[in-house]
């Protein structure tokens, strides 16, 4: 390990079962270069599924397995939309039978805390930890302190709030937890990212045509992430969901959005932090 710690970025897998061979062979080639690579710690921000099958979580653990990184101090990963939520059965199922918004709360919540469990490791370390989100983790380097605030930001569908199932929201009570006294004593001295599926912008222009796709894909509540991003100090936010590799800074904090490994499966995002905490970013083409 040199004097810089390496953080690599992927996002959107969308893994579609073990049928999906092109992905998984790209994906087993991306893990082994990580490996050959130096990189300290991966991070994969969401839609490890397609489909909302644990069957393709199944998929993704085996292959960090596989390659030594599945492991709490080397990889992190949170749910994206397609982890949690499958539109088709979605849409069945509220034409059907009609259920209560309440009632999908409360499935989409129980399904992204099956998630923190299913990666339990990778979220508290062992098998007795409570994994839920929050999570935060703290990494010690020799040259760095980095702490880890991971949130989950998967909203229920909704026929008329979230139709499509892709707008975010993550609950106030998540954010609440992270700016809490305790919280931020264990953050103290740490270089700190943020990590959330959905992204603070998507393409943000006058456009109505843009606007109107913007609102499918928004973080609801972005503002408030922004807020507590900025009072816990965080230098830098993950993020996927919008598939497309950029970086952008926004209350200045360095926002990078992972892009999508499912429609560019040679590309990552790798983030360089010295020991002074200065950074720097760039998206990676694997040859």
């Amino acid at each position: 390990m040199g004097e810089e710690v390496k953080i690599v970025h992927i996002s959107d897998l969308h893994i579609a079962g073990r049928g999906d061979r092109r992905q998984l062979q790209d994906l087993d080639r991306m893990l082994g270069h990580f490996s050959r690579s130096g990189i300290d710690h991966l991070v994969i921000s969401g839609d490890l599924s397609d489909r909302a099958k644990e069957a393709d979580w199944e998929i993704v653990r085996e292959l960090l397995l596989r390659h030594g990184w599945y492991h709490w101090a080397r990889t992190t990963v949170i749910p994206g939309n397609h982890d949690i939520i499958n539109l088709e059965e979605e849409m069945r199922f509220y034409n059907a039978l009609n259920p209560l918004p309440g009632m999908r709360d409360r499935a989409c919540t129980a399904k992204a805390a099956r998630f923190c469990r299913f990666f339990q490791e990778l979220v508290t370390g062992d098998e007795l930890g409570d994994a839920a989100f929050p999570f935060i983790k703290v990494l010690r380097f020799p040259t760095l302190k980095l702490a880890i605030a991971a949130f989950n930001s998967v909203n229920a569908w909704s026929a008329t709030d979230n139709p499509l199932g892709s707008r975010g929201y993550i609950e106030p009570s998540e954010l609440r937890a992270v700016s809490s006294p305790a919280v931020m004593k264990a953050l103290d001295g740490c270089f700190i990212l943020g990590l959330c599926h959905h992204a603070l912008k998507v393409y943000g222009t006058d456009s109505l045509l843009d606007q109107a796709f913007d609102w499918t894909m928004e973080l609801k509540n972005r503002q408030e992430f922004l807020g507590v991003m900025r009072e816990i100090g965080a230098q830098v936010v993950l993020h996927g969901h919008f598939h497309r590799f950029q970086s952008y800074t926004l209350g200045g904090i360095r926002f990078i959005n992972g892009g999508s490994f499912r429609y560019s499966p040679n590309r990552y995002s790798l983030l360089e932090i010295e020991a002074s905490g200065a950074f720097t970013q760039r998206f990676m083409v694997m040859s």
